[in-house]
């Protein structure tokens, strides 16, 4: 990664000019450390970089520190609040939405926070959503519910229809929460917004249960995934051993990267063989999955197998352009594919095998966050607040060096974060597992 060309620079509404009302306690002293734009969190910790950096009179590539200024942009009685959940469930939405509307109302001051419905269509009038009116009351218990109150939708909206219904309701400052495709309109929209001159802020808050977003090293709803994600192993991997050739065959998330596949078999390793899609392998040869399959089953007699839903897609011979409508290309199903590849294998070698198939993947979207996350939530949310009280636009709350920190939005833009097949997550993997690394020569 080339930190030394990184634009990471935030933009603002204007000047923060009002004093925030979370500044002092009721005895007049400072209840809160505050957080000026200096403070910076360097990207790449790299000692012989960073020597060489300022040696050349460079300026180290960082990121604004996360949290509370003493001065804010909005005036919390006249500010109007907006806030979105877009694309697929994800534990831990509802925290989101909770921690937003709590700091907003109790450390802020602000009384008027509404919920926009099923994503950005509640934007446009045609579709005739109804806004909802988020109070402390009203989010108080959602945090133990899956899902998102505010309800999702795919697909793009046209971007002048949303900025002209954000000036009709008044809205000062917009949260959306969402991946890569929402992240990518939110910075249209902000840009769009500054280019016209209008005083409407737009911060985002990053969802992928894949933790696949650039230039941010942890998304809420992965530790919950992975979670559960060992709860299908441990299933899978009774099943197997429960006949004789037996094999559980688990599918996980992971359209594009393999971080809950490979980091679910760490945390519970029972394991023989993940496949993952950053990463080639072969279904048929000396080198591939069904010969060290075959030999598993002739020394143990069970395996248990973990998939990625993106993984060997190469399989397929319609190389399908169809897209869903966020514009992701629909995969096909390499669970299946493999289960089905695999019993006709050994059919024909007529070996009889036991094999269980467990896809996870909608239970694990739509349940509640485990407590990791809703911590984690708890500060992505607050966070987000303080950016957006202090007139920041155009950026995410993003997680960098165990801080967090202002990540401006068109650095993740058309980019996506994947598991290194020569770095230390997948090598542990491969170690869990011993499975090499499935490929024929040459």
């Amino acid at each position: 990664m080339n930190t030394e060309s990184l634009i990471t620079e935030i933009s603002a509404l204007g000047e923060a000019k009002i004093s925030t009302p979370v500044q002092k306690r009721a005895d007049g002293t400072d209840g809160i450390s505050f957080v000026t734009d200096e403070n910076r969190v360097v990207i790449e910790i790299d000692d012989r970089q960073i020597t060489r950096m300022v040696n050349d009179g460079q300026n180290l590539p960082c990121f604004e520190l996360a949290g509370p200024r003493r001065h804010i942009f909005f005036d919390p009685s006249k500010l109007k609040c907006a806030l979105v959940s877009c694309g697929g469930l994800c534990p831990g939405l509802n925290d989101i939405i909770r921690s937003i509307v709590l700091e907003l109302h109790y450390g802020y001051g602000v009384r008027n926070i509404f919920g926009i419905r099923y994503g950005l269509q509640g934007f446009i009038a045609r579709y005739g959503h109804d806004l909802i009116d988020l109070t402390p009351k009203s989010v108080v218990n959602i945090h133990d519910r899956g899902g998102t109150v505010l309800g999702s939708s795919r697909g793009p909206q046209e971007i002048d229809e949303i900025i002209d219904s954000l000036e009709r309701m008044n809205i000062g400052l917009l949260f959306m929460i969402g991946g890569d495709g929402t992240l990518t309109a939110a910075g249209c929209i902000a840009d769009t917004i500054l280019d016209s001159g209008l005083k409407i802020g737009v911060v985002g808050v990053p969802k992928t249960i894949d933790n696949d977003i650039h230039m941010v090293s942890r998304s809420f709803g992965f530790d919950t995934a992975v979670d559960v994600a060992t709860k299908a192993i441990i299933s899978a991997s009774n099943e197997a051993e429960g006949y004789p050739n037996g094999i559980g065959l688990i599918k996980l998330m992971g359209r594009h990267a393999g971080f809950i596949a490979a980091t679910a078999v760490l945390a519970q390793q029972d394991v023989n063989f993940v496949l993952i899609p950053e990463v080639d392998f072969d279904l048929d040869g000396p080198g591939g999955l069904f010969a060290a399959l075959e030999k598993r089953l002739s020394e143990r007699k069970h395996a248990v197998i973990v998939v990625a839903e993106g993984a060997g897609q190469k399989f397929f011979e319609e190389n399908s352009n169809e897209r869903d409508a966020s514009g992701n290309i629909k995969l096909r199903d390499i669970g299946i594919y493999i289960k089905e590849a695999i019993g006709a294998h050994f059919a024909s070698k007529n070996i009889d095998i036991s094999i269980k198939y467990i896809d996870p993947s909608y239970m694990i979207r739509s349940l509640p966050a485990n407590a990791n996350d809703r911590v984690f939530c708890n500060f992505l949310g607050r966070n987000a607040v303080h950016a957006g009280m202090a007139g920041k636009t155009s950026m995410l709350i993003g997680h960098w060096n165990n801080q967090f920190v202002h990540v401006p939005m068109q650095l993740i833009a058309g980019k996506r974060k994947t598991v290194k097949p020569s770095g230390s997550l997948w090598r542990s993997t491969l170690e869990a597992t011993g499975q090499g690394t499935l490929k024929n020569a040459g």
